[in-house]
């Protein structure tokens, strides 16, 4: 029952980002006369990102296939690679906010730019609770061993983290890549 619940609280955060990808396609040539996401935006730093994000997809796997052969030190040492790329991910993230907002580039300056901030900050908030819930899990596998509980609960974490992964595609497609394509 656990597992159903939450794929109905993640089909909720579907509906979320659902809005927010349609308020950012509505708005993103609403940029008040300032500059626009091909202005703004590094395509090599947000590959980069985005590399980040995938490859801890892989690593959150090979966890799992670790916890599925019963291997607690193989699981977490992939959950703490893992936890490092998140890491990375969201600290280049949080420099690209401060970045924007340095150079007068925030949320306040346009419609594009409010969007803009509302998809990924949203996107960001999820990957720093996906990153809490790692180290909680962390602590469990080690308190805890791999019983049921310990194996359902890294299985929902898994469909999140994943789940996240899916949604930055999204994202780096829809804002990223379209402000750099003909």
């Amino acid at each position: 029952m656990t597992t159903v619940g939450f794929w109905i609280y993640l089909m909720s955060d579907c509906l979320i980002f659902a809005t927010l990808f349609a308020t950012f396609g509505v708005l993103a040539g609403a940029t008040a006369g300032g500059p626009g996401g091909r202005e703004l935006f590094s395509l090599p730093f947000v590959l980069t990102e985005t590399m980040l994000l995938l490859l801890s997809s892989f690593t959150f796997g090979a966890g799992m296939l670790g916890a599925a052969a019963g291997r607690r030190r193989v699981l977490l040492g992939w959950l703490a690679v893992t936890f490092l790329l998140g890491l990375g991910f969201i600290v280049m993230e949080v420099h690209e906010f401060v970045e924007l907002i340095h150079d007068g580039a925030g949320p306040s300056r346009s419609a594009f730019l409010s969007a803009y901030f509302g998809l990924v900050g949203t996107h960001g908030l999820h990957v720093l609770s996906g990153l809490i819930w790692l180290g909680v899990m962390m602590h469990q596998v080690l308190r805890f061993g791999l019983d049921g509980i310990v194996r359902r609960r890294l299985a929902c974490l898994s469909l999140f983290w994943h789940f996240l992964d899916l949604i930055w595609i999204c994202v780096f497609t829809f804002v990223y890549l379209r402000e750099f394509t003909p």
